[in-house]
């Protein structure tokens, strides 16, 4: 890689400097794309779908995102909608037989779909109109701020110079520790201490992917419930995803967050070896068939600040929550999507100027403004399903096994659907036809844009 710095002339245009090339920095770079707005996103590992993780979900709100970047197809492509719910006793007898799925298409238009993170990954990268904009091999070393620049060096010195860093880069971001480090030595106080402690770590989980077994059925969600522990099975006709959460002893407070050795995960896995997943299935089946499998920290937490002078954090980095809803990339894909919609709002007004560090704060502030109390609506929703489905206290089992059951399932999707409805979408990129569903959309689509409704 050439290692002059880039972007130094005082007439380039204004660029972003994205760390991370997951969900959220791969989204960045469609979603910038679409704008005109110049970037790099540098991404650390040597490909940018890496064998790691397990599935995710995207929720009607995701899809509608995917559908104005030309990602929609090939995600439903790639899967197929489940139909049922079941949610389990420790026995594997299910207590309630849940339409989950058809009532997302129902309400909002669409699946929800489940496919290989992975896969979901390299349908992003595949589907960008130019992917000269994504770099791999490049390690971040320190972030320099200048009055009108900010500088990344990289570990092999290279350095890119650009406007703004925008930090994606995950739960461990190194982009938040040295934008804490920058605030503490400009601004002390400015970055409190409850705020790089609110990341907790109360659980741990096995995840694993593995082939489809023949006594599972190919389209079910199903999840067991216990004491101080759960499971998560996913299925598909040609994969199944699965998910143990167990409760920690102790919460680890960030920066601790635990690290897990294969040994550890195979002596976890074979202590529950026997359990129920259904009537037909234990665990042993899913873990001695996967394809891979690990032990790891699962983090929560939103952080009050998400942005000090030219660097702003999106997805895991600002927000992360329990995997137990699916709703951690969706989130993320949100973030991206409200924080592009600031800037392009922005550079329009400035008709191609360059902002000042101050104007960035204020497009910084209005982006967190819009995003955090949703997110925090988003991580109470997943923590207390998390807590729910592993018995966390006598409350959270009364509401599990006494409560939802009698719940109906048309009460239960109605009162998801007010969070899904406002979730944002591109504001610059046409949307036309993407299903409204019964719930319909709080942002207008663009028929309504055009027929001055909006």
């Amino acid at each position: 890689m050439d290692k002059t710095t880039s972007n130094v002339s005082s007439g380039a245009p204004f660029r972003v400097i994205v760390v991370g090339a997951g969900v959220a920095g791969l989204t960045a770079s469609h979603c910038l794309q679409k704008a005109g707005i110049d970037h790099v996103v540098l991404e650390r590992r040597d490909e940018v779908a890496p064998a790691e993780g397990a599935s995710i979900a995207m929720y009607p709100q995701g899809s509608r995102i995917l559908h104005q970047l030309g990602c929609l197809k090939p995600v439903e492509d790639a899967c197929k909608p489940d139909t049922k719910w079941w949610m389990n006793r420790p026995d594997g007898t299910t207590f309630k037989d849940f339409d989950y799925y058809d009532r997302w298409h129902e309400n909002h238009g669409k699946d929800l779909w489940t496919l290989e993170r992975r896969r979901f990954l390299e349908i992003l990268y595949d589907g960008l109109p130019d992917k000269s904009y994504i770099r791999t091999n490049c390690n971040v070393k320190s972030i320099q701020h200048h009055v009108s620049s900010v500088d990344v060096t990289l570990a092999d010195g290279t350095v890119e110079t650009g406007d703004m860093v925008l930090g994606v880069d995950g739960v461990s971001s190194l982009t938040r520790s040295l934008m804490w480090e920058h605030a503490d030595k400009v601004a002390p106080g400015t970055i409190t201490q409850k705020d790089k402690t609110c990341i907790k770590t109360n659980y741990k989980s096995l995840i694993g992917i593995g082939p489809h077994i023949p006594n599972l059925r190919s389209d079910v969600l199903i999840t067991v419930y216990d004491k101080k522990f759960s499971f998560l099975v996913l299925t598909q006709p040609d994969h199944i995803f699965w998910f143990v959460f167990f409760r920690l002893k102790d919460t680890l407070v960030w920066p601790n967050r635990g690290k897990y050795t294969d040994e550890e995960a195979q002596e976890l896995a074979a202590s529950i070896g026997d359990h129920p997943i259904t009537k037909t299935c234990k665990f042993s089946d899913l873990w001695e068939s996967r394809t891979r499998g690990a032990l790891i920290p699962i983090e929560e937490g939103v952080l009050d600040r998400w942005y000090y002078d030219r660097i702003v954090l999106a997805g895991d980095a600002a927000h992360k929550v329990t995997p137990n809803i699916a709703l951690g990339g969706n989130s993320a894909m949100e973030s991206i999507v409200v924080l592009c919609n600031h800037l392009n709002k922005m550079l329009v007004e400035h008709e191609g100027a360059k902002p000042s560090r101050a104007t960035l704060n204020k497009v910084f502030e209005a982006y967190q403004a819009e995003r955090h109390g949703r997110i925090h609506e988003v991580l109470s929703l997943s923590a207390h399903t998390t807590r729910m489905q592993a018995w966390d206290n006598w409350l959270y089992k009364f509401m599990a096994m006494w409560v939802m059951p009698l719940l109906p399932s048309g009460l239960i999707m109605n009162q998801l659907g007010t969070i899904m409805t406002p979730a944002p979408r591109l504001d610059y990129v046409p949307c036309k036809g993407f299903p409204k569903g019964k719930m319909g959309w709080k942002h207008p689509d663009d028929e309504e844009i055009l027929n001055g409704k909006a």
